[in-house]
């Protein structure tokens, strides 16, 4: 009876821990997020923002890699893609605060026009647990577009 018992112990610990190591390798990470923006910018050179700004809301396969998707906004604040909620879109997103009184859209707008590119830190509802959680979203300003384009990683 113990050998049953250490059995399914032993099985119940291998399915856990290969549950928590898949779960863990579902979130990206600053390296992947970063990239994701890079391409992205590349992408609106190529095709032009109209086009990417599509393409980054609808083609899940190209934009979307684990848990990061990409955002762009034009200077105003306004959002022009988001690859997990269409209903953002055309939405003034400047005067939005975190329940910390951060204003990311507009922490955002400042730093990629007083560097160009970096991190924002910021509380954001997280899409599964619907929890308030750590996000931090690394942007980067477009150079033939008067805003910018970031991805995000949950904290």
């Amino acid at each position: 009876m113990k050998t049953g018992r250490r059995l399914i112990a032993a099985i119940l610990w291998v399915a856990m821990s290969t549950l928590t190591l898949a779960v863990a390798e579902e979130h990206g990470t600053r390296e992947e997020a970063k990239a994701l923006v890079d391409a992205a910018v590349e992408h609106v050179k190529k095709v032009g923002a109209e086009q990417a700004f599509k393409d980054f809301t609808t083609d899940k396969a190209h934009w979307m890699k684990k848990d990061l998707y990409v955002i762009a906004f034009d200077m105003t604040g306004v959002m022009h893609a988001n690859g997990v909620n269409e209903k953002m879109i055309g939405i003034n997103h400047m005067q939005v605060r975190d329940p910390n009184g951060v204003m990311p859209t507009a922490e955002m707008a400042r730093l990629v026009q007083t560097k160009g590119e970096g991190w924002v830190d910021y509380m954001w509802q997280h899409p599964q647990t619907k929890k308030m959680a750590g996000k931090s979203t690394y942007v980067k300003k477009l150079v033939n577009y008067d805003g910018w384009v970031g991805v995000g990683i949950h904290r």
